[in-house]
């Protein structure tokens, strides 16, 4: 008789995480889909089952057992035979704070703003670490994530122990842009997409955490339930997002000024998306059709959208936010004028041209 799995795994993750355990035949495999669907969760899931040491015949699936010594490891962060490769900038958010980045601290180099890459000494250690014999006797794990954030050199310094792997070493990468990755990383590996869950599974599961109007959120996230719960807990709730339009086309940024800048520039993006598609007689993707103003000018909105993709590309730069939503309310909110009103699309200053003044 097997036993549940106690991974605590999210629901639309079991059917990819039975073919990841069953159909991985290399020692590398990787995931990859939209950001926001659980790829890194997954990866974790997986690198558990090739970890654990309870008996194969009462786990469910393969999937790790949840109680023997190596996944009690596993969850203190402590595993030996365990490397988990991330971004300093993202390594706290994930539950994986200063572990895995060699030379963080030294030096001068300590207040500087953490790196959103995966940096090559970094890779340097991690094969370092494939080729140290295992402490537990068992594989040696390596996770990557995003690994689309390993530049050229740290992605180059991988590939000869991919193509070669030490002992018993394996690695999951997991990715939302593996067009990103060098081809010769990709062609090391065996890879697994990652689906969109199911609007039911998805607003399932955002139920389940005390979101109202679930499907107004996950909408609002192009249907990633994984953004959509980090959003709501940043305090971007159904109610909110419903009444950014609304505020928008009345020149409102106090809503806005509350979040993060990269998010206001995805929800800006994002309403011009809809009041595009609305203005050709397409239905909206992010918000419910009667939420949007009708009348928006094509040609002001393709703008509007192009001068939004420009601010998306400096949004982690550190501008005075404030100002900066200010001037990209406004842009939009002419850009959702009929055509009849608000100044032409060449007189426009772009948004985010205030935004790093």
């Amino acid at each position: 008789m097997s036993t549940a799995p106690t991974d605590g795994l999210l629901p639309w993750l079991e059917a990819p995480l039975a073919q990841a355990l069953h159909g991985t035949r290399g020692h590398a495999l990787l995931l990859h889909g939209m950001q926001g669907v659980g790829q890194f969760e997954l990866a974790l899931a997986v690198a558990a089952a090739w970890l654990c040491e309870g008996d194969a015949s009462l786990r469910a699936d393969g999937r790790a057992c949840g109680g023997c010594v190596a996944c009690r490891l596993i969850a203190a962060r402590t595993h030996p035979d365990l490397l988990v490769l991330i971004p300093e900038a993202l390594q706290e958010s994930l539950g994986w704070s200063g572990s895995d980045e060699p030379g963080d601290a030294d030096g001068g180099k300590g207040k500087a703003k953490p790196s959103r890459e995966i940096k090559v000494e970094a890779v340097r250690a991690a094969v370092s670490f494939a080729q140290q014999t295992s402490s537990r006797g068992g594989a040696k794990v390596t996770v990557i994530y995003p690994a689309e954030r390993m530049n050229p050199a740290s992605a180059n310094t991988l590939l000869k122990t991919l193509e070669e792997p030490p002992g018993r070493a394996r690695f999951v990468l997991a990715s939302a842009a593996p067009q990103r990755l060098l081809p010769t990383v990709r062609s090391r590996c065996q890879t697994l997409r990652v689906p969109l869950p199911s609007a039911d599974a998805a607003t399932g599961w955002l139920a389940s955490k005390q979101a109202a109007q679930p499907e107004v959120l996950l909408a609002a996230a192009g249907g990633q339930p994984l953004e959509a719960h980090e959003r709501l807990v940043l305090g971007i709730d159904a109610q909110a997002w419903l009444r950014l339009p609304r505020e928008v086309l009345a020149g409102q940024a106090a809503t806005l000024t509350a979040w993060p800048l990269p998010i206001v520039i995805d929800a800006l993006q994002k309403l011009c998306h809809d009041a595009l598609s609305v203005a050709v007689g397409a239905l909206p993707r992010y918000f419910p059709p009667g939420s949007l103003p009708p009348g928006g000018d094509v040609a002001r909105l393709t703008a509007c959208a192009r001068d939004l993709r420009g601010a998306a590309r400096h949004a982690e730069h550190p501008w005075n936010a404030g100002l900066g939503v200010e001037a990209l309310v406004l842009q939009v909110r002419k850009a959702l004028q009929p055509a009849t009103e608000g100044a032409a699309p060449h007189a426009q200053r772009p948004a985010f041209a205030t935004l790093k003044s």
